[in-house]
């Protein structure tokens, strides 16, 4: 066990840029959180979040902080306290489901990266002079890659990183629209193996996704 790894916004936007997957996980218990991120880490992510909603969230930021070579972050973060005690466990990035500019002030004050949720071009730009140095696209829209092409060509100072409906088999076509990485949910977690506590499956689809970035 070692401490948090020591990584500035900056440093931290520019790994996941290179590394371009992080996996997100959300479920009801603590135990079976810590099982399929360490699946997940297993089959080669070395950039993880763990929300908010989940039991026993701060000691398992702690816990994984404590992992020589992963960047922890901490999701739907959704007040400045919350963005506070995330950052004291050992949390290197701040991920919320909206723009909150309070949030991303802090952030900045925690000298962490801040990832708001944001969904129309005016949200995203928004967050964008709010300080975030990237912008989770959430829900991600119907267009998918096509929508995010559009949006990029007036506004491509946005570091966009979509959360949901990104898989092993469409990453590429989110790459080629120009996402700056993207962050696995269901289709690494899914559901059947979640509730199997299907550890090896859990690694099986981590392996997968990181074998389609290597392909990129």
């Amino acid at each position: 066990m070692s401490a948090p790894v020591d990584i500035s916004p900056d440093q931290f936007v520019a790994r996941f840029g290179r590394e371009k997957a992080s996996a997100i996980l959300r479920t009801e218990t603590q135990d079976k959180a810590r099982a399929a991120m360490e699946a997940a880490v297993r089959g080669g992510f070395t950039i993880v979040e763990f929300t908010m909603t989940t039991p026993g969230v701060l000691q398992l930021i702690a816990e994984f902080a404590a992992k020589p070579g992963l960047v922890v972050g901490a999701g739907t973060v959704m007040t400045v306290k919350q963005a506070r005690e995330a950052v004291a466990a050992g949390a290197r990035f701040l991920v919320s489901p909206i723009t909150d500019p309070e949030v991303i002030g802090e952030a900045a004050k925690l000298e962490v990266a801040a990832m708001p949720g944001a969904h129309t071009p005016t949200e995203m730009y928004a967050a964008h002079r709010a300080g975030a140095q990237l912008i989770k696209l959430f829900p991600c829209p119907a267009g998918g890659p096509g929508w995010l092409r559009s949006v990029l060509g007036p506004l491509p100072m946005l570091r966009v990183v979509p959360t949901n409906g990104v898989d092993a088999e469409n990453l590429g076509a989110w790459v080629r629209a120009g996402i700056h990485a993207a962050g696995f949910v269901r289709s690494l977690f899914e559901p059947e193996l979640m509730a199997a506590q299907d550890w090896a499956g859990v690694e099986a689809q981590a392996r997968k996704i990181h074998a389609a970035v290597a392909a990129l």
